[in-house]
């Protein structure tokens, strides 16, 4: 964990992992950065149980947002987030987690992870919830912004492994998100990906999906490139802190119904908080590597060690994400 990365590093950092070294009892996490730090913001929090299963792991500098990512993720060798991924390349730890730079970290992990055997372009990943019965996964959310149609092709490959063993529906829809649900709908690119998913069913296929169903249940993974993903993650992160505040204000100016409503008002954004899906995965390199949000807080840190780093670890994901990937004809893809 690069205990030095986001807006609350490093104290909100190394009480999430403190949170999440309680719940899971074989979970170990290294904290990556100033030792003298680390070891004053753990203090008193720590019991003599989780001393064996926290390890720091000394680095003098850190990865600023400012900074050229490419440039900063060569240069910077001392830094928390270039260690932190040095373990993971040395196969010392099985994931590393950010809440640094989200460009560094994309860096970085095609630098010191590589890719899977088979994987074009690895997606950033997310996970949030998209109706009552549940949540909806989403790639590529940042990673490429000019995917190609075989491109999108591997996400919905590996979105159906990541749904399979994490969110744990056996057999997920797939939809390429559109302009119109339509099969003719869409720029050549879209038009493309849909008659390739259409044409090789290795997973389930139901067709194009406009932004304004994502909450009505219609899909479990939605499929785009990472420049439309990106446009409809921060506007969903927007609009729902929004509302929230306009509805808060609206129920302060009458106290009488605040009883009755504020409680129903805060299950439903308890559930639509972004801090209870922990932070993006970067899917497809040879490797975990997850991004947290950069105001990440104690919760969202927790929830992206115990959500996805520990599942997706234990589970072997990216060993069957392989198996996946070995059951389409190399010839499909180009």
């Amino acid at each position: 964990m690069d205990a030095m990365g986001g807006d609350h590093a490093p104290v909100e950092i190394i009480r999430g992992v403190l949170d999440a070294t309680r719940q899971a009892k074989d979970l170990q996490v290294f904290l990556v950065g100033r030792q003298d730090i680390i070891r004053r913001c753990l203090g008193q929090e720590i019991c003599r149980k989780q001393v064996t299963r926290i390890t720091i792991v000394h680095a003098d500098e850190v990865i600023g947002n400012n900074e050229d990512p490419g440039l900063a993720i060569r240069r910077k060798k001392g830094s928390s987030m270039v260690a932190a991924l040095q373990l993971a390349r040395s196969g010392k730890v099985d994931a590393v987690l950010s809440a640094g730079s989200t460009g560094a970290l994309m860096a970085g992990g095609l630098l010191f992870l590589g890719r899977l055997g088979g994987i074009k372009r690895p997606a950033l990943l997310v996970e949030f919830p998209a109706s009552r019965e549940g949540s909806v996964v989403i790639l590529d959310v940042g990673a490429n912004m000019d995917a190609k149609p075989e491109h999108l092709f591997q996400y919905a490959q590996m979105g159906k492994v990541y749904t399979q063993e994490i969110v744990g529906i056996p057999d997920p829809r797939v939809a390429l998100l559109n302009v119109g649900v339509e099969e003719k709908k869409g720029n050549t690119k879209i038009k493309q990906a849909y008659q390739l998913f259409k044409e090789n069913r290795s997973f389930n296929f139901v067709g194009n999906i406009e932004a304004k169903q994502l909450f009505q249940n219609k899909t479990d993974i939605i499929i785009c490139d990472g420049f439309v993903g990106n446009v409809l993650l921060k506007a969903y992160e927007g609009l729902s802190k929004d509302i929230y505040t306009y509805l808060l204000d609206e129920i302060r100016k009458n106290p009488q119904a605040a009883a009755m409503v504020l409680p129903s008002l805060q299950k439903m954004f308890t559930k639509l908080d972004e801090s209870e899906y922990g932070g993006a995965m970067l899917i497809g390199v040879n490797g975990i590597c997850i991004k947290c949000h950069g105001a990440s807080k104690r919760r969202a840190v927790s929830q992206a060690l115990l959500k996805r780093a520990y599942l997706f670890a234990r589970k072997r994901t990216n060993h069957k994400i392989e198996k996946e990937l070995k059951q389409v004809p190399k010839e499909v893809l180009g």
